[in-house]
């Protein structure tokens, strides 16, 4: 294999961790701030579940829960613009990226809510986890990457991780919320990268705002056909949807903005705790042994990746130096 193809084979998964970036880049890089700002993301993440769970219970179509939690977040992020510079705080010269993005959460959102609504808040977030181990994935098929024993062993290790949770046949989750969820995790990989690479250009607010406005427009045919009566409660439901699922997602685009997922990943475990705590205090429920077993190994590998993907993408960059030297 030649220095060039090494260098693109591993361009996938560069980018989902964040590795590899111009020097540009790196002067944005703020790793402490962006920690916290990922672990707050991330509690807004895990609220915004627990109240979809909650919507879904009410009766309320996943269809119109995924309308609503949009549509808040338009006029927020408009006013939020406006206040800070007015309307070309939100132009773009990157629409084809940002529609494919759209693309990209529309399908992650129809996958992560149905895996919130169809399992338990611990598994459904527990099997979330597995969205490094699909970029690795991704990084083969796509890119022909070739994977050594440390991502390989931590593949093996996840998804037997996913097995222990599930127990296809004899489990206490269903098998198809158990599929979904992965559909979720999977859209998850794909969409780090795709705002990973749009954080080159666009700022957090941008990339938001025209994701929101591209999901409303798309589903908004959808709501005569789904939309129904509803009391106080379930409009305060559906607005406190909204105001948490644009907290998590403004500060988790920041924080991808801020530093690279590699160092910042480690804050999305803190989901496992909030879906705990909600899934007792609400639902009464409390993950069982299994998931106790299973999220560990799940976890791990999700280090492990971020780890050997932050070793070869330090090495490639000595590498390159080395030979921009001689």
């Amino acid at each position: 294999m030649s220095r060039r193809q090494h260098r693109n084979a591993c361009q996938l998964s560069r980018q989902f961790y964040g590795e590899g970036m111009s020097a540009s880049n790196h002067d944005h890089d703020r790793p402490l701030l962006a920690l916290l700002i990922r672990l707050l993301g991330i509690a807004g993440f895990a609220s915004m579940a627990a109240l979809i769970k909650l919507a879904s219970q009410r009766g309320i179509h996943l269809v119109e829960i995924i309308f609503w939690r949009q549509l808040v977040t338009v006029p927020i992020l408009f006013g939020w613009a406006m206040m800070s510079g007015g309307m070309a705080q939100l132009g773009t010269q990157r629409p084809r990226a940002h529609f494919v993005r759209a693309l990209y959460g529309i399908a992650g959102m129809i996958c992560n809510f149905g895996a919130v609504i169809l399992l338990p808040l611990a598994e459904a977030q527990t099997i979330n986890f597995s969205a490094p181990i699909f970029a690795v994935l991704l990084s083969i098929v796509l890119l022909k990457e070739s994977v050594g024993m440390w991502r390989w062993g931590a593949v093996l290790a996840g998804f037997l991780g996913i097995i222990v949770i599930a127990q296809p046949g004899d489990g206490h989750i269903p098998l198809t919320g158990a599929l979904v969820a992965l559909g979720g995790a999977f859209m998850i990989a794909l969409i780090s990268i795709q705002i990973r690479d749009l954080s080159k250009t666009d700022k957090p607010l941008v990339i938001v705002f025209w994701f929101a406005v591209t999901s409303v427009v798309l589903f908004a045919p959808f709501q005569p056909l789904v939309m129904q009566d509803h009391s106080w409660g379930d409009w305060m439901l559906l607005l406190a949807i909204g105001l948490t699922g644009t907290w998590g997602q403004l500060l988790v685009t920041v924080a991808l903005r801020l530093g690279k997922v590699s160092s910042v990943i480690v804050m999305d475990y803190s989901a496992m705790v909030w879906a705990t705590l909600f899934g007792w205090l609400l639902f009464s429920a409390f993950p069982p042994t299994t998931t106790w077993l299973g999220a560990p190994l799940i976890v791990a590998a999700g280090l492990i990746i971020a780890w050997r993907e932050r070793v070869v993408a330090h090495r490639r960059f000595s590498d390159l130096r080395g030979t921009a030297g001689t």
